[in-house]
């Protein structure tokens, strides 16, 4: 892989989210609490956690649905975060486009197919119907409905239909970014397969980026070729999908991981569930936690003192 093929599309830097009370303006939930990570051109990287842990919020900060508390944003160098002005706003929407997890809620009941995909083609200039009808088709096409379906209203559709749709309307701006958020979560078994299948096709045609937010871990390691791992509003662990699920080194992600069921009957009988406990860490004044790097690619939040003992024994398993 070159260089410029392996660069960060996507660099986010101690990314802060917080929100306040309405009444008091006072109490605060930390929902996204100094998250660093880069996300390489081409690649999808995978955000996964319990419910609550801050995916879904990262993930509306970085297209701007949310104005950040504090952190840095860049999209291919160029600068996301700050005021939203006009020119960040058109640049974001241009480039960055959004798959929401429920497919009815986030399509609008009062527009047809045609109008719901053809809104982002009207905000990128093309003001002729004609042209717009001819896009919309070539895209329903291309998400494995029929043109016919163009006429039709959201609730005409089932859920794994309107997943596509929603795909539709993300492709429609032309993205070089696409952040997916739990997309198969709403759906059934079959069609959860069917619509992974749909983006891991678009991503190979269209060269897409993808930030795929989930929770099934079993989704996440077959579609993700890097997964980072949020709890609490941190994220914790960063590595390849093949080493995080071979050698988990949080004790997190290691509870996290032993809590997916086994498809085999005799595995999941055997199968050990690991309880997560934060106050194992200890941290305080002169143990604080950092990222750390244990090898290329894989990094870890954790302590020096953590970071030490976790080198050492990695070393006595080598010996």
């Amino acid at each position: 892989m070159s260089e410029k093929e392996n660069r960060p599309i996507l660099e986010i830097s101690e990314l802060c989210m917080d929100f306040y009370d309405t009444g008091t303006k006072k109490s605060c939930v930390h929902a996204v609490d100094h998250v660093s990570f880069a996300v390489r051109k081409g690649e999808t990287f995978g955000l996964v956690g319990e419910s609550g842990c801050g995916k879904t919020t990262t993930g509306r900060c970085i297209i701007r649905l949310y104005q950040p508390t504090s952190g840095e944003m860049y999209y291919d160098g160029k600068p996301i975060h700050g005021k939203l002005t006009r020119e960040k706003r058109k640049y974001i929407t241009d480039h960055i486009a959004m798959v929401f997890q429920d497919p009815i809620a986030s399509l609008n009941p009062r527009m047809t197919v045609q109008d719901i995909i053809g809104e982002g083609l009207k905000l990128r200039g093309i003001k002729d119907r004609e042209e717009r009808h001819r896009i919309v088709k070539g895209l329903l096409v291309r998400v494995g409905l029929t043109p016919e379906h163009a006429t039709r209203y959201p609730h005409e559709f089932s859920g794994g239909q309107r997943q596509r749709i929603g795909i539709a309307r993300a492709l429609a701006v032309n993205p070089g970014l696409i952040i997916a958020d739990e997309p198969v979560s709403a759906l059934d078994v079959s069609v959860q397969a069917q619509v992974i299948n749909l983006l891991n096709e678009l991503k190979e045609e269209l060269g897409l980026t993808i930030l795929f937010i989930a929770h099934n871990l079993s989704v996440v390691k077959y579609f993700s070729d890097r997964i980072g791992v949020m709890y609490c509003g941190k994220l914790l662990e960063v590595a390849d999908a093949d080493k995080l699920f071979q050698n988990p080194a949080h004790p997190y992600t290691k509870a996290l991981l032993s809590a997916a069921p086994q498809p085999d009957p005799y595995l999941e009988r055997r199968r050990k569930k690991l309880l997560y406990d934060p106050s194992l860490h200890r941290y305080g004044p002169g143990n604080e936690p950092s990222y750390h790097t244990i090898e290329e690619g894989h990094i870890l939040y954790c302590s020096d003192m953590e970071f030490e003992k976790l080198m050492e024994a990695r070393e006595g398993k080598k010996v």
